[in-house]
């Protein structure tokens, strides 16, 4: 390497752009060495086979899937055409049983509603003059009778006076039967003021809305879903041969393919169908998820383990 050098000097002092060229191709030369000396001297590794998604532990023989659901999840419908006038739940709104998601117009509702509590009173104030005149034509008759006893009147008389109260009792019960079907009538406007009001059928989340302000919707066309929040359950299906292996109140473990493996809940088993479906020799199962889980959703899929071996 000594010698190369001087001759490259003594050369450059007639051609100096040679000794440039040298120069460069010596350097290029010698750092080339260096990483074919490293990539010698590296070890040889073995092709590592690919891995994807999370891998159900080795004390599991078998693995189960089905979605996470929850008991009470409906579509809230219209139970009366209308108009709708309000919008009271948006999306994602935590509702409590019976608050008001939508209102419709219910102004001829209401001017029905007065009529029918006026009529109400009114054969209500009718029955009670009818009430009283009764006791007044019963006492006619009491008084009567003692006369007729007493051969102070004649036996018509006694007659039309016990004829003219019998007559009256009958005017009262026509009169009951009016108010009872005035209160009907009345109970009925109430039910249909009610309709315009749509409400949560249960502790829950409004999962979507499907109507707007301003939109006229029949009877049963459906204006929100409503989603209870928990508690959560999955419902899978296993073979036949677990039958005897699986029994209510058994403990599983939970994951969720999407999640961290590592990550596991555990649900109980509440439920198994007492027969097996002879098309897939399969048997239906529901377990209830236990303890805090901030991290799964009804429609979420999930894996179900089941450790058969001691």
């Amino acid at each position: 390497m000594v010698w190369i050098g001087v001759v490259t000097l003594r050369i450059s002092r007639r051609l100096p752009g040679f000794f440039v060229l040298t120069l460069l191709v010596t350097t290029s030369c010698s750092r080339s060495a260096a990483p074919t000396e490293v990539a010698a001297a590296a070890p040889v590794q073995p092709a590592q086979p690919a891995v994807s998604g999370p891998v159900a532990p080795s004390n599991y023989d078998y693995t189960a899937s089905g979605p996470i659901v929850v008991e009470n999840q409906v579509d809230v419908a219209a139970q009366r055409e209308g108009l709708v006038v309000q919008i009271l739940a948006e999306t994602g709104t935590p509702v409590r049983k019976g608050q008001a998601l939508a209102k419709l117009d219910d102004r001829q509702i209401l001017s029905d509603l007065e009529a029918a509590r006026a009529k109400t009173a009114s054969t209500e104030a009718d029955l009670n003059n009818w009430k009283a005149e009764a006791k007044v034509l019963e006492a006619d008759l009491q008084r009567a009778r003692k006369m007729w006893e007493a051969h102070l009147i004649p036996e018509e008389q006694f007659e039309h006076v016990r004829y003219k109260a019998e007559a009256d009792q009958w005017d009262v019960k026509r009169v009951e039967q009016l108010l009872i079907n005035a209160r009907n009538t009345q109970r009925s406007m109430e039910l249909e003021l009610e309709k315009t009001q749509i409400t949560a059928p249960f502790d829950g989340i409004v999962a979507r809305r499907y109507v707007r302000a301003g939109q006229t919707v029949a009877r049963d066309e459906r204006l929100f879903w409503v989603s209870a929040t928990g508690p959560l359950r999955i419902r899978f299906t296993l073979p036949s041969r677990f039958v005897s292996q699986v029994k209510v109140g058994q403990k599983l473990n939970i994951t969720v393919p999407d999640g961290s493996p590592e990550l596991e809940h555990i649900a109980r088993v509440i439920q198994m169908s007492p027969i097996v479906d002879p098309a897939s020799g399969t048997i239906d199962v529901l377990a209830e998820l236990t303890g805090s889980v901030p991290d799964l959703r009804p429609g979420m899929q999930a894996n179900v383990h089941l450790a058969t071996h001691p």
